[in-house]
């Protein structure tokens, strides 16, 4: 009872912070930060209506946490400053909200739309965090804050990982609530501080910051033991490198500090080599037989209701006996089924769930903040934020990837730091490249 005490106290002194917040525009930097920060804390400040923590599905409850209550804070303090703008401002948001108006529809197919409702809340607080970040970074153009906010999220994240790992646990999970969603997070900031260390170095506290974030985040993935997250690492890895040697200002410089993270590479992968290894060859055959079987099952959900699926959220009530896709994936594989839950591939899981288009839109949203990326790296070269571009165009592929083999992108801590590297991406790519020089479209 003290807990939600205190979250509506919290919640009514969301407007006294907000009118605080837009008397000047450097306050709000700190928000900013409180919102990165504050998802290493998630879960102790997170409130939870409506709970289901019985439940197996992707939403256990209608969650609200600190993160939500300052980006509620920044959008108002802003628009008290007349930093309103649209809705649906760029390509990115729109292609979410098709997403979002898509998933909708499945409610009505739903056993429960109670258990989907929890999902759609959590859609919608991604909307006001990308907003909070979006607006901010139009307001201030303070790319600077938004990088350090995320390398020092690394970085805490990183001391909980050590915390477990000679704590003596096999799989670490660090603030997340997977190995697979920590590696997941990990390869998509880790990226953008190893670019953020290649392009400055450690001439300066920033370039020390990076170069230790990277560091922990490329440990941290290890040590998850995550098979996924270490198969999608060097892609993350390996594009931001390459977006830094193709477009970064002094490439010899580059190639030169890109020297000792090839050899500590190589060094903790010899060092882990031995449980890697492990993981990989002699990962128990069930794991694999139950990906086939959700996926078997996800399947025969979309070919009976291939434009509305059987429900956001909703899942694991169609595994049941009540429902025939279970003995029809029997039939098709020849053996009794024992698995339930979520299917593991996030695009089949959406597709099962909020039918085909539903699945089509979120793969256009992937993708949009992907290409946008990729543009952004090119159009940025040679200027102070190329890094992040270059960054942000590995981690957001290897995310892209992962999503092939693992339904991690849905979990809160996951989907709020995504939700943060797509609005930074969207700032990013709204710039313009003429007469040899980099600047920010206004239009």
């Amino acid at each position: 009872m003290l807990k939600y005490a205190v979250f509506w106290l919290s919640l009514a002194g969301v407007p006294v912070l907000a009118g605080a917040l837009a008397m000047r525009l450097k306050w709000i930097r700190w928000a900013i930060f409180g919102m990165v920060v504050g998802l290493c804390i998630y879960q102790p400040t997170a409130i939870n209506f409506f709970s289901h923590e019985w439940y197996t599905g992707t939403a256990r409850g209608m969650e609200i946490s600190l993160i939500h209550l300052l980006a509620l804070a920044v959008v108002l303090a802003l628009a008290l400053r007349g930093r309103r703008g649209p809705l649906l401002p760029e390509g990115g948001i729109r292609t979410y909200a098709v997403y979002f108006f898509l998933c909708l529809p499945s409610l009505l197919n739903a056993d429960d739309p109670l258990i989907g409702w929890l999902e759609v809340w959590k859609m919608i607080l991604l909307f006001l965090f990308w907003h909070a970040v979006y607006r901010y970074l139009r307001a201030t153009g303070d790319v600077g804050c938004v990088v350090v906010a995320l390398a020092l999220f690394t970085l805490a994240d990183f001391v909980s990982v050590l915390r477990q790992h000679y704590g003596g646990r096999f799989q670490v999970c660090g603030v997340f609530p997977t190995w697979n969603s920590l590696g997941a997070g990990m390869n998509l900031l880790g990226a953008v501080c190893l670019a953020g260390y290649l392009q400055m170095g450690v001439r300066n506290w920033t370039g020390r910051l990076f170069a230790a974030a990277a560091a922990g985040a490329a440990a941290s993935t290890v040590w998850s033991y995550s098979r996924v997250a270490i198969a999608t690492m060097p892609v993350a890895y390996g594009m931001a490198a390459l977006g830094c040697l193709v477009g970064g200002r002094r490439r010899g410089a580059v190639l030169l500090r890109l020297t000792p993270v090839v050899l500590a590479g190589f060094a903790g992968i010899c060092i882990a080599w031995a449980h890697i290894v492990d993981r990989f060859v002699n990962a128990p055959k069930q794991s694999g037989e139950t990906r086939r079987e959700m996926a078997y099952c996800a399947f025969e959900m979309m070919n009976d209701h291939p434009f509305a699926g059987v429900g956001i959220n909703n899942i694991s009530l169609n595994m049941t006996d009540d429902h025939p896709y279970r003995k029809r994936a029997e039939e098709k594989m020849g053996k009794e089924l024992e698995t339930g839950g979520v299917v593991e591939t996030l695009y089949f899981l959406v597709g099962a769930e909020c039918g085909i288009p539903a699945a089509l839109a979120l793969v256009a949203w992937f993708g949009w903040h992907a290409l946008a990326s990729l543009k952004a790296t090119w159009v940025l070269r040679g200027t102070e934020w190329h890094f992040v571009a270059a960054g942000l165009a590995g981690g957001i592929s290897a995310n892209i990837l992962q999503g092939t083999l693992d339904w991690a992108l849905r979990q809160p801590i996951n989907l709020f730091l995504l939700g943060f590297c797509f609005a930074l991406t969207a700032y990013l790519a709204r710039w313009k490249r003429s007469a040899g020089t980099t600047e920010r479209r206004v239009a």
